[in-house]
């Protein structure tokens, strides 16, 4: 008879290695090296235009495969690069770009069991590091998580090209970095497995708490530093708060409202225009709302938000024609049975989440006109 046991076990993961400063793009040829001999960079259409022809390896000017990336994470998508990866016999993958190019360039690695090396040119979400990425449909509906047998050998983050990117892929990376301890603290409260089939670890939940305080410390300063193009202490850390400590910390610690939300609201064409973590930071004042968070907790959540320009109603997320018909239709979603939002206490349905959206949009609206 098997041995019944009701011990938790602890899981966290890390990338391999993770490199971050100015000129760090310089160390990308050795790591390549060091992982292959034949070697691909996956590069969007910015990264092949504007930031490789920069970059010239001394020993070569053809060091590297490049390959550009077709502009959505799909089934499309992998295909067509897996058949260069094996036509090209390929032992190295690079993606380099934002957070579509990167999980695409995750996923081909692990279905071709190639080490791959994460060069992020924006931070704009917690993908870089972690070993799940999210796949979407041809038209950019979400439509399902894929998992690595491991997390990226190498992250390597150069903060000169993230210095020079639209500061509203920095913000945008801040409203996913503002999910992570909420959501962290909902796993933990309630007891839910973490992305890693396990549960969270002190070292996780600690991480994603340190992120949240760096938000809220360093946000405002960083923006700053982003719109002058110059690199700052403040500018580090929220890079690294959006990429290492929000990547490490959702991942070993968990998901719940607010990327359940998101991914519900990629079934309204009206959002598909806005990033990733600008729909997350809705569902996360959505989760204060469904959670019953102090008000003072909202209040410190609100003010971040619009003091760094992170939306806060429905119309700053697309949607203008609100009904009620359409948002129980991201509410089903959100609520699909394997989503992280049945990870927050009580019973959660789509009736309770459309009440909520309506709550944090009323709130937001209401706060637009009163301060």
């Amino acid at each position: 008879m098997d041995k019944i046991t009701n011990t938790r076990i602890l899981k966290a993961v890390f990338p391999g290695k993770y490199i971050q400063g100015e000129d760090a793009i310089a160390e990308l040829p050795d790591l390549v090296k060091l992982l292959g001999k034949n070697g691909l960079i996956l590069a969007s259409p910015t990264v092949k235009s504007k930031i490789l022809p920069k970059f010239t390896p001394k020993d070569s000017q053809n060091w590297i495969h490049v390959e550009e990336f077709h502009g959505e994470c799909c089934e499309k998508e992998l295909k067509r690069l897996l058949e260069i990866i094996n036509s090209k016999k390929i032992d190295i993958l690079v993606g380099m770009g934002g957070g579509k190019t990167i999980d695409t360039a995750k996923i081909a690695a692990d279905r071709a069991n190639i080490p791959v090396i994460i060069v992020p040119t924006i931070a704009s979400t917690d993908a870089p590091c972690s070993g799940c990425a999210v796949i979407y449909t041809e038209n950019g509906i979400f439509d399902s998580v894929y998992y690595q047998k491991m997390n990226p050998q190498v992250v390597l983050v150069d903060m000169n090209v993230i210095a020079q990117a639209p500061v509203r892929f920095l913000v945008a990376g801040m409203g996913d970095a503002l999910a992570t301890w909420f959501e962290a603290k909902s796993c933990e409260r309630t007891m839910s497995a973490n992305v890693c089939g396990g549960y969270s670890t002190m070292a996780g939940l600690n991480l994603a708490k340190l992120c949240y305080d760096t938000l809220l410390r360093f946000g405002s300063a960083a923006r700053l530093a982003n719109e002058m193009k110059i690199v700052t202490p403040a500018l580090s850390h929220i890079v690294e708060a959006n990429t290492l400590l929000s990547g490490i910390g959702f991942e070993s610690s968990g998901l719940a409202a607010a990327h359940s939300i998101h991914n519900g609201l990629t079934a309204l064409y009206e959002t598909h225009s806005f990033y990733h973590g600008e729909k997350v930071a809705f569902g996360v004042l959505t989760g204060l709302h469904l959670t019953d968070a102090l008000p003072s907790e909202m209040a410190t959540v609100y003010s971040f938000c619009e003091e760094i320009g992170l939306p806060t109603t429905f119309t700053d997320i697309g949607i203008t024609d609100v009904s009620r018909s359409k948002l129980i239709e991201v509410a089903s979603k959100a609520c699909a049975p394997t989503e992280g939002i049945h990870h927050e206490a009580g019973m959660i349905t789509s009736d309770i989440v459309v009440n909520a959206m309506i709550a944090a949009d009323a709130m937001g609206k209401n706060r637009k006109i009163n301060f």
